[in-house]
């Protein structure tokens, strides 16, 4: 048995509204569209994994508390909806950060592989049937580094992404108006392997 397909989502721009850095739980936000598209996701059997880069925890505009506050108020808003995360894995890193602590690089910062391959050591995800989901261009980097397809979302920096990832030469499998056409193209692209 090779393991579950998992959609990889980043947070910010993907499953809730662009917002600078997200450092309180009621400045959260979900994109439209976000629940039904983590519930489609749950009832195909797919995983909803979360992998996002959180720099405001290096730049001390939040602490790994406050971070942890604002994933409790995603879970929440999701399970309103019938909707379920399966996992969330967060990069607190950043070079530039001001609290030396997190000041620094490291394999979970995207495009680094470090959440994927973490997620995939935790949840036995088959990595050949799986997607990133994303709107930066770090995001089809990571989805490149890791193997897998990638497809950006024109929600928060999409749009400027996809023509930076064409001018890279990154290969981005599909551009989609929202999370919720992510969802679909990923079962979709399961029901026709």
């Amino acid at each position: 048995m090779k393991g579950r397909p998992a959609l990889f989502l980043d947070r910010d721009g993907v499953l809730t509204v662009e917002n600078s850095y997200i450092t309180r739980p009621d400045e959260l936000r979900l994109e439209t569209g976000a629940a039904e598209a983590v519930r489609t996701l749950n009832e195909a059997g797919v995983l909803a994994v979360v992998v996002s880069n959180q720099s405001g925890v290096a730049r001390g505009l939040m602490t790994e508390q406050d971070m942890a506050a604002v994933h409790a108020r995603l879970e929440q808003l999701l399970g309103e909806d019938g909707a379920r995360l399966d996992a969330a894995y967060y990069c607190p890193n950043h070079l530039e950060g001001a609290v030396e602590r997190y000041s620094r690089d490291a394999s979970c910062r995207k495009p680094q592989t470090g959440m994927i391959d973490a997620a995939v050591r935790d949840l036995g995800i088959d990595l050949s049937a799986s997607a990133m989901v994303g709107d930066q261009l770090t995001d089809a980097e990571l989805a490149e580094r890791a193997g897998i397809p990638c497809v950006l979302v024109e929600t928060g920096k999409g749009t400027t992404s996809f023509e930076q990832a064409r001018a890279a030469g990154l290969p981005v499998a599909e551009l989609v108006p929202g999370v919720l056409d992510a969802a679909r193209w990923m079962v979709s692209r399961l029901k026709s392997r």
